[in-house]
C-alpha cells in the first residue's frame, strides 16, 4: 500500500462524494483518473483492507430493528459458527473476543420479528448460546482510522 492508496482510504471514511460518479470526484480531489481510483479501490477490496463501501442507516427510523449480539463459541468451532453468521447479509460487524462470550455481530432487519427469527436460526444452527444486547442509548461517534 502506498501513500496514494493511503489518501484514497482517508478520503473514503468521511468524505465520500454522493454524486452519480463518485470515483471521478475522487479523483478530481486526489489528482487521479476515475479508472485509477476504482482499480486502486478493488485492489484494496482484493487485499481484504477494504470489506465494503456503504453507507451507515439508522433502520430504527425506517422502522427496522438492530442489535450486538455476544455469542459463546467453543475455540474450535469460531471460523464455522462465524462462517454460519456471515451467511446473513444483515450482519454488518462480527469480530472475535478474548471472553467466555468470544464472538460479537452487530445484525439489522426490516422488523423486530424478522430480527428474533435470524437470531433464532443461528441459534438453531450453531448450537451455541447468545446474548442480545439491543440498543438502549444511542452515541453518535465519528470513527475514522487515519491510514
Amino acid at each position: 500500500m502506498d501513500e496514494v492508496d493511503r489518501s484514497i482510504l482517508n478520503s473514503i471514511q468521511d468524505r465520500f462524494p454522493l454524486t452519480s460518479r463518485p470515483f471521478a470526484e475522487l479523483g478530481v480531489r486526489l489528482g487521479l483518473s476515475e479508472d485509477e481510483v476504482i482499480s486502486r479501490i478493488q485492489k484494496l477490496k482484493d487485499a481484504n483492507i477494504i470489506r465494503r463501501i456503504a453507507p451507515i442507516i439508522d433502520v430504527k427510523k425506517l422502522g427496522g430493528a438492530s442489535t450486538l449480539v455476544a455469542m459463546s463459541v467453543p475455540l474450535d468451532r469460531v471460523d464455522e459458527v462465524a462462517n454460519t453468521i456471515n451467511t446473513y447479509p444483515e450482519v454488518s460487524h462480527n469480530y472475535l473476543r478474548r471472553n467466555k462470550y468470544n464472538i460479537w455481530f452487530t445484525i439489522s432487519a426490516p422488523s423486530k420479528s424478522r430480527l428474533d427469527q435470524m437470531l433464532k436460526e443461528i441459534g438453531e444452527k450453531t448450537g451455541c448460546p447468545y446474548i442480545n444486547l439491543p440498543t438502549i442509548r444511542v452515541f453518535r461517534l465519528g470513527v475514522k482510522f487515519e491510514v
